[in-house]
């Protein structure tokens, strides 16, 4: 080839500088489109109501949640919250507290519902009440006639006493234990009626509050509020 053909050692150069730029300038072109590491980003709110954002869990917020958010801002995952074993044992105690509460709740529905389906009106409940009342009246005036009895076998007793001059120790064995058998009758019997009085004012008093309850659920036509289920 002639010497005049040949390129200069100058242009040799240089078309190796251009290549070699092209060569970084692609190895920088994927090493841009390269994606970084993802890191997450950690936020609560502390106890003074101060929003805290880290890259790490942030010991302030140890005692509530804490919020994993990736680099578009999503929620990750929620942290719950980190407890000492005393303050476990106090959380598992209000949890138990509230499960019985709300126990308590789903009873009182359903004692209500029961109250409606029994009791659709008040002339029912005031049906139910009468009757309550008479099962006592029965007893009751049955003790009564058995007083009435005790009274005139106690006259008689009395009578039989007159020819000792009422002095019990004068009086045979027979006779004695037949008065202290009618005294003790007449006691129990009469302790009896005194309970049987206490049950008819336990009785009104349940259907007082009963009556006071329906009202509200006549009026509202259904149980006030509806149950919480239980978790």
């Amino acid at each position: 080839m002639p010497l005049a053909d040949q390129p200069s050692s100058r242009s040799l150069l240089s078309w190796r500088s251009v290549s070699l730029c092209v060569l970084l300038g692609t190895a920088g072109s994927l090493g841009a489109q390269t994606p970084p590491a993802t890191q997450s980003i950690f936020t609560c709110v502390d106890g003074t109501g101060r929003r805290i954002t880290s890259d790490r869990p942030i010991k302030e917020c140890l005692d509530r949640e804490q919020r994993e958010l990736g680099s578009s801002g999503t929620v990750r995952r929620v942290v719950p919250p980190s407890y000492t074993a005393e303050e476990r044992a106090r959380l598992a105690a209000q949890r138990r507290a509230e499960e019985l509460e709300i126990s308590r709740a789903n009873e009182e529905r359903r004692r209500e519902r029961a109250l409606l389906v029994r009791y659709p009106n008040q002339t029912v409940h005031d049906r139910e009440r009468a009757e309550a009342l008479a099962q006592v009246d029965d007893v009751m005036g049955a003790v009564k006639k058995r007083e009435e009895t005790l009274v005139d076998q106690r006259k008689q007793i009395d009578a039989e006493m007159e020819f000792y001059q009422g002095d019990r120790e004068k009086a045979p064995s027979w006779l004695r234990r037949k008065l202290e058998d009618n005294e003790e009758q007449v006691f129990v019997q009469k302790r009896f009626l005194d309970e049987q009085a206490k049950e008819k004012q336990r009785i009104n008093a349940r259907f007082d509050e009963e009556l006071g309850k329906l009202r509200q659920l006549w009026a509202t036509g259904s149980t006030s509020g509806s149950a919480t289920l239980s978790r």
